[in-house]
C-alpha cells in the first residue's frame, strides 16, 4: 500500500499517485504583494482535491483571516489520447482511473464511486473549469467555489458526468443562477480566455500537480505544499510566511451554522472540523443539531448529512 498521506494528481499525465515533491518547500517569488495571498492550484476531477477538503475547510475557516484565498484552475485532463497516459501507473484510458479513484475514496473517507469512468467517463476536465471561471469572474468567489463543490459531490460521489452540459447546466441552476446562459458563455472566447489567464498563473506559479497550495507575503516570499496533506503542515506553513511562531485560530463554527452553509457534510468533514471520533459521530450530531435540521444518509459506506429546507 502506498504512503496516502503524500498524494498528489499530476498535471502532465492527469493521473493521481505519490508525490514527488517535499511536503514543503520554501520558494521566493519577485513579483509585489501587498498581503499574504494563498493560492488553491485545483481541478474539478482532482480525487486528492476532493480528499484534501475537510482539512482545506477548517484550516480556511480558522485562518482564513490571515491571508487572501484565491481558487485557480489547472487543467488536469484536457482530453483523452491514444496510447499510455500514464505507463508506470497502467493508464491509457477512463476505465483505468475507476480503481485509483476508489483507492482514494477508501482511504480518505471522502466517497468516490469511480464507475462513471468506466460507463460514461469524463472526456475533459476543461468545461467544468471554464464554467467555475465564468461563475467567478462575473459572480462572486463564493459562487463559484459552492459550484466548484456541487460538481464534485455530483462527480466523485454521486457518480454524474461534469463535463456533460446538460449536467453542468443542472448544478449551475441547483445554486440559483442561470445554467444555459452561464454554460453558453462559457463555451465562447471569453471562457477559453479566463482558463487561459489561470493556466498561465499556474505556470508562473511552477506548479506541477494538484492539490498545490501557495502562500507568499509582502516580502515576495512563500512556501508550496505540494498533496493532500495534514492540518498541521499548512497551519505550519503559514507560520513561515508570516514569520511568526503562533497564529490565533478562530474558533470553528457552530454545526448548526456550518451544515446550513455549505447543505451537505460527509463525516469525515465533520470529524475533522470538529475533532470528533468516526465511532462518536452519530451522537455528536445528535448533540449540536435538532431532528428536524439535518437528514442522515449513506453512500458507499459512509454517511453524510444533509441541511433540511
Amino acid at each position: 500500500m502506498v504512503n496516502n498521506n503524500n498524494m498528489v494528481c499530476d498535471l502532465q499525465t492527469g493521473v493521481c499517485g505519490v508525490a514527488d515533491e517535499e511536503e514543503m518547500g520554501i520558494i521566493d517569488f519577485n513579483q509585489p504583494s501587498k498581503a499574504v495571498n494563498l493560492y488553491y492550484v485545483t481541478d474539478p476531477i482532482c480525487s486528492h482535491c476532493w480528499a484534501l477538503e475537510p482539512v482545506l475547510r477548517r484550516f480556511v475557516e480558522q485562518y482564513g483571516n490571515y491571508f487572501n484565498f484565491h481558487t485557480v484552475m489547472g487543467g488536469l485532463l484536457e482530453k483523452w489520447h491514444d496510447g499510455p497516459i500514464d505507463p508506470a501507473n497502467g493508464i491509457s484510458k477512463p476505465s483505468d482511473v475507476a480503481a485509483h479513484w476508489r483507492e482514494v475514496g477508501e482511504y480518505s473517507r471522502m466517497p468516490i464511486d469511480g464507475t462513471l469512468m468506466i460507463d460514461n467517463p469524463v472526456q475533459s476536465s476543461y468545461p467544468p473549469s471554464r464554467v467555475f471561471k465564468v461563475i467567478q469572474k462575473k459572480y462572486t468567489d463564493e459562487k463559484a467555489a459552492e459550484y466548484l463543490r456541487r460538481s464534485r459531490e455530483a462527480l466523485f460521489a454521486f457518480n454524474q458526468n461534469i463535463s456533460d452540459k446538460t449536467v453542468m447546466i443542472e448544478i449551475v441552476n441547483q445554486i440559483n443562477l442561470d445554467g444555459e446562459s452561464i454554460i453558453n458563455e462559457a463555451e465562447q472566447q471569453v471562457g477559453h480566455q479566463w482558463l487561459q489567464d489561470d493556466f498561465n498563473l499556474v505556470r508562473s506559479l511552477g506548479v506541477r500537480g494538484f492539490p498545490t497550495i501557495i502562500m507568499t507575503n509582502e516580502e515576495n516570499n512563500g512556501v508550496k505544499i505540494v498533496g493532500s496533506r495534514p492540518l498541521e503542515l499548512y497551519v505550519d506553513g503559514l507560520k513561515k510566511v508570516l514569520n511568526q511562531e503562533e497564529l490565533q485560530p478562530k474558533p470553528v463554527p457552530a454545526l448548526s451554522r456550518l451544515i446550513e452553509k455549505e447543505k451537505l457534510l460527509f463525516s469525515k468533514e465533520i470529524e475533522i472540523m470538529y475533532d470528533v471520533e468516526h465511532a462518536d459521530i452519530k451522537s455528536f450530531i445528535e448533540q449540536e443539531l435538532s431532528a428536524n435540521r439535518y437528514q442522515e444518509n449513506e453512500i458507499l459506506g459512509e454517511l453524510y448529512f444533509t441541511a433540511t429546507k
